[in-house]
């Protein structure tokens, strides 16, 4: 694996020590308020269903309406997503027993097996700006390095691979849709992911079994498919913004750290106020990294008490608009780069 860099090496003790310190300021805002959490899955769910319903009935009147609002609908299970994702966390509920069985079933309506998940993604906040350990729970992201190493056919798969219609339309349909179906990465770590994917295909097989029951083909391709696929690809989105920036940060071991790389390589993605409600404030995921047990609900609490973390990677819709054309690491600059950057490096 190349260097990380002459900037890695140089970063002080005293950086990496901050970002240890907030860990320990930020455990203050850890406790879930039980009533405001049940309010936050009541305002998100009840919607949800209540869309899924309305576009449902409105086939009969108009095609157009019923995927117009299946489409809004999208943006409710985003929000679910995001409460799945507090759950897996344990930052919900209190109680771990409460999180669990609520990912669990949150995981049917999100096309997302829970424990499958949730262990994915513990990797990915155990590992996010390790270049030893990419691989799981991330965007793959190559160095420039690595990169021109590979063979044009390697090339080709990679520049595929970060095309904005596949990393945003068709990738995301693949994963949920499919690749969700089985625990990959994990078939051989135990019943229990197995169980897990399995269970919800089995809860999702009867649920869209009964919607084709019912209503034929129309509310699964008009409803449900619309709804998905647009949850997904925002959701794909928001992970890609939240560290696919330009200064974001990767390192080799042993110059990585946990917290270091949680606070300067996770941007703080500011929304519009509509936007960051749909998206449960994931876009404040500096702090999320940093302190993953605060639950969605209280992170702009900390933003507004601690002036110093509502300034840190500050990433506008705008300016976001502008990472796609990031495709790689350059380790000597550290930052990402555009294929056409990385011919002149």
């Amino acid at each position: 694996m190349p260097n990380s860099g002459t900037r890695a090496q140089s970063r002080s003790a005293y950086e990496a020590q901050d970002a240890r310190i907030w860990v320990r300021v930020l455990g203050r805002y850890r406790e879930p308020l039980q009533l405001r959490s049940a309010l936050e899955l009541l305002v998100t769910l009840v919607p949800f269903v209540a869309l899924w319903a309305l576009a449902w009935s409105s086939l009969s009147v108009s095609y157009s309406l019923a995927v117009a609002l299946a489409v809004l609908n999208g943006g409710f299970l985003v929000r679910l997503f995001a409460i799945q994702h507090d759950c897996g966390h344990g930052s919900f509920f209190k109680s771990r027993t409460a999180n669990d069985w609520m990912g669990r079933a949150l995981g049917v309506l999100t096309l997302t097996p829970y424990a499958v998940w949730r262990r994915t993604h513990s990797v990915h906040h155990a590992s996010s700006g390790n270049l030893d350990k990419r691989g799981m729970g991330d965007v793959l992201t190559l160095t420039v390095a690595e990169y021109r190493a590979l063979s044009p056919l390697g090339r080709l798969r990679y520049r595929l691979y970060r095309h904005p219609l596949v990393l945003f339309g068709l990738g995301p349909s693949y994963l949920f849709l499919v690749q969700n179906r089985l625990p990959l990465g994990l078939t051989r770590s135990g019943w229990t992911y197995w169980a897990s994917a399995m269970g919800t295909n089995l809860m999702l097989l009867l649920a869209l079994g009964a919607v084709g029951y019912a209503g034929g083909a129309s509310p699964l391709l008009l409803v449900f498919l619309p709804t998905t696929i647009v949850a997904a690809s925002i959701g794909v989105w928001l992970f890609y913004v939240q560290h696919q920036f330009e200064e974001t940060s990767w390192d080799s071991d042993p110059e990585w750290q946990l917290h270091d790389a949680a606070l300067h390589g996770s941007s703080h993605y500011v929304l519009p106020g509509v936007l960051r409600w749909f998206t449960a404030n994931i876009g404040v995921h500096h702090v999320h990294h940093l302190q993953s047990r605060v639950p969605f609900y209280r992170l702009p609490e900390i933003l507004r008490d601690h002036p110093e973390l509502n300034e840190a990677q500050r990433l506008t819709l705008g300016e976001s608009l502008k990472t796609v054309r990031l495709q790689l690491w350059d380790n000597r600059s550290r930052r990402l780069v555009s294929f056409a950057e990385a011919t002149s490096l």
